[in-house]
């Protein structure tokens, strides 16, 4: 069994990811949908303080690109909507994997509120699909709230509710997104492959395909990450890998430091041997966003970076520790630290409330320089060119931040 050094497996677990170089060339409008197979989907978040988590996870693999691409990859068919880690982007080559699993095997609460809404209200859900069939796809907007107000999902107008059910039921999909509104329309029309019946797959097997997706994404990974990727069950063992390995779809590795098993795609074996002989060499610094596959396993990350990140914006502001929407700092292949942001479009200006260094951690000129430029291209992308720094851990960090912002 061939053994990795950890700064090994982590430049392997960031060239599979897209992050351990820059685009050596400006970004073109196919590489968003490149780079969402590239990582097996793209998780979706509402929140944009910054920015909304899918243009901040493809800004920190793409550089400069108009946001407008990823609704362009959505409305020409080279991505869907579906819920997968959570409500997600994902290539179209993965369509029936994806439909596949989320009749028969998985169980998240969108699926399952969904069901039981179907069980309870069926004459109305298909009262809705037939104004669809007639008139065309819909926004939840095109209906008129008779009473009260709109919330959490639990406050959602009826018609509303019924879309997102029958979306997360599979017979509306996501033609579209207006403004990042979601426009609704038959899946047979958004999904032209669904008109005919998709071969069925034996239970081992879908499983067996998530396992391999969720393997070469994250380059290298232990059993215990691997369903979480995708939010399959259940939690893997080595024992459960081995018919995998047996075939040769995956390879064992070491990894020094760690007490389980590594695994590796035999896609990645080039990426494998090059990380053995040292050639992949981190050299991309970036901002992730809190949703970024790199963070959103709080244990894979400290593992592999010893980062311990947990998500602060839906924990009351009295309780958080870092901030509302912290951005992890990747540097060169480290997480070196994370600041708080909040881009103030209106007045142009890219705010930075408040940033620490990881504990213990001294940030060399280099570090320093390479952070400036990535909040610097950041905030232009934005469209937010004036940045301010607010508090620092260290309080020093400020002024060498300010200083290198001044040289950017």
């Amino acid at each position: 069994m061939q053994t990795l050094s950890l700064p090994q497996a982590r430049a392997l677990h960031l060239a599979a990811q897209g992050l351990l170089q820059p685009l050596a060339r400006p970004a073109q409008e196919g590489d968003v949908a490149a780079c969402v197979q590239r990582m097996g989907l793209l998780q979706i978040d509402t929140i944009h303080v910054v920015a909304r988590s899918p243009y901040l996870v493809l800004h920190a693999r793409l550089g400069d690109y108009p946001p407008a691409w990823l609704e362009d990859a959505l409305a020409n068919g080279a991505l869907f909507e579906t819920w997968a880690h959570e409500a997600c982007f994902a290539p179209a080559d993965d369509l029936h994997l994806h439909r596949a699993y989320n009749r028969e095997g998985r169980t998240h609460w969108g699926i399952s509120h969904a069901q039981k809404l179907a069980a309870a209200q069926r004459p109305q859900l298909d009262a809705l699909l037939d104004q669809i069939r007639t008139q065309g796809p819909v926004k939840s907007s095109d209906f008129v709230r008779l009473e009260g107000k709109g919330g959490a999902w639990w406050g959602w107008k009826d018609e509303k509710r019924w879309l997102e059910a029958l979306f997360a039921l599979g017979e509306l999909m996501i033609a579209r997104r207006d403004h990042f509104h979601r426009v609704y329309d038959l899946s047979e029309r958004v999904a032209p492959a669904l008109r005919q019946p998709a071969p069925a797959l034996p239970p081992d097997e879908l499983a067996a395909a998530w396992v391999e997706k969720a393997v070469a994404a994250l380059g290298v990974t232990q059993a215990r990450w691997i369903n979480d990727y995708f939010r399959t069950k259940p939690r893997l063992q080595d024992a459960h890998l081995e018919a995998l390995v047996r075939a040769g779809r995956i390879q064992r590795v070491a990894v020094e430091g760690w007490a389980a098993a590594g695994y590796v795609h035999t896609d990645h074996t080039g990426l494998l041997q090059q990380a053995l002989a040292g050639d992949l060499v981190a050299s991309h610094t970036a901002l992730l966003s809190p949703f970024d596959p790199v963070v959103w396993d709080r244990e894979r990350a400290s593992t592999f970076f010893d980062f311990d990140y947990k998500l602060e914006c839906y924990t009351p502001e009295a309780q958080r520790v870092y901030g509302y929407f912290v951005l992890p700092i990747l540097c060169r292949g480290e997480l070196i630290g994370r600041l708080d942001a909040k881009a103030h479009r209106a007045e142009g200006v890219f705010e930075v409330k408040s940033l620490h260094a990881q504990p213990g951690g001294v940030w060399t000129e280099q570090q320093v320089q390479e952070v400036a430029a990535a909040i610097r291209r950041c905030a232009a992308w934005h469209g937010t060119p004036q940045v301010r720094i607010g508090r620092t851990q260290p309080a020093k960090l400020a002024a060498a931040l300010r200083r290198a912002l001044k040289r950017a």
